[in-house]
């Protein structure tokens, strides 16, 4: 028996009581995490073990990387990292001393995801690392872990995929740093929805961009992506009327992705 505070309760008693307790949600219908950061901690975590593992198996000359990376075309590349060739599969596997990693057009499709948790360089990682513990639980906590995580990877998604849509055939991307511009792009709607203070952010916003587009080695079209897609989604996720919430979400977020994914395909048909 369970002690209550007129007399006892018997534990199954206890349970069916949880049960039918009605779930509390966040304003735009999550359920309110108990400890909102533990989905950022988790993507923060998983960041950092891709990091280590592509630092303790060669670093820029890592296999893995070269898996993960995201890459519109395949290369032949030189097995001891010295170099590559652009020919085709079938010519690469008659080069001696070289081998064949694959990019989206030839069927690697995850790579439009896994760049999303893919650094080398210590800085590059913080930096990401460092956007999204500040974005991510504040996030969390007013979408709630679902809904949060579902904007993160639809962010990183449109990031990748505008990469892929306009950026080098040739070219290889990676960075957490699409879907951060898509927490960024959330943060700014949900702001603008609560009719909060937007100065400050907007600055922060206008800086980010600026060294997007003026640093060398940075992918702003991952940047961009990542900041439409992630105020798509947002909107989405809070302006959608509360009497017809989850199938307005869950339309909309179908919406979002199936025009990423048109995206990709009309890309890779060309390439091919």
């Amino acid at each position: 028996m369970t002690p209550a505070s007129v007399g006892f309760q018997c534990p199954e008693c206890v349970a069916e009581g949880r049960r039918t307790q009605p779930v509390p949600r966040t304003t735009y219908g999550g359920v309110i995490p108990r400890d909102a950061g533990a989905t950022t901690i988790g993507l923060i975590a998983l960041n950092v073990v891709v990091w280590l593992a592509i630092n303790l198996t060669g670093g820029q000359g890592s296999k893995l990387l070269a898996w993960l990376a995201l890459a519109p075309t395949g290369r032949c590349d030189v097995t001891d990292n010295s170099g590559y060739y652009r020919v085709a599969h079938a010519v690469c596997q008659q080069i001696p001393g070289t081998h064949w990693t694959p990019g989206v057009s030839d069927g690697a499709v995850w790579q439009l995801l896994t760049t999303v948790f893919t650094q080398v360089t210590i800085t590059h990682i913080f930096f990401n690392v460092l956007n999204l513990y500040i974005l991510g639980p504040q996030l969390e906590r007013v979408l709630g872990r679902a809904r949060f995580l579902a904007l993160f990877l639809v962010s990183g998604l449109a990031g990748s995929a505008l990469v892929y849509s306009v950026g080098p055939a040739d070219g290889s991307t990676i960075g957490a740093s699409g879907a951060v511009f898509g927490l960024m792009g959330a943060f700014l709607v949900v702001a603008l929805r609560v009719r909060a203070q937007l100065q400050g952010m907007l600055i922060w916003i206008a800086i980010s961009f600026a060294y997007s587009f003026f640093m060398p080695g940075i992918s702003w079209q991952a940047h961009l992506g990542g900041f439409i897609g992630g105020a798509a989604m947002a909107g989405v996720l809070v302006l959608a009327p509360a009497r017809r919430r989850r199938p307005l979400q869950l339309a909309g977020l179908g919406v979002i992705v199936a025009v990423i994914v048109i995206a990709i395909v009309v890309r890779t048909l060309q390439l091919r």
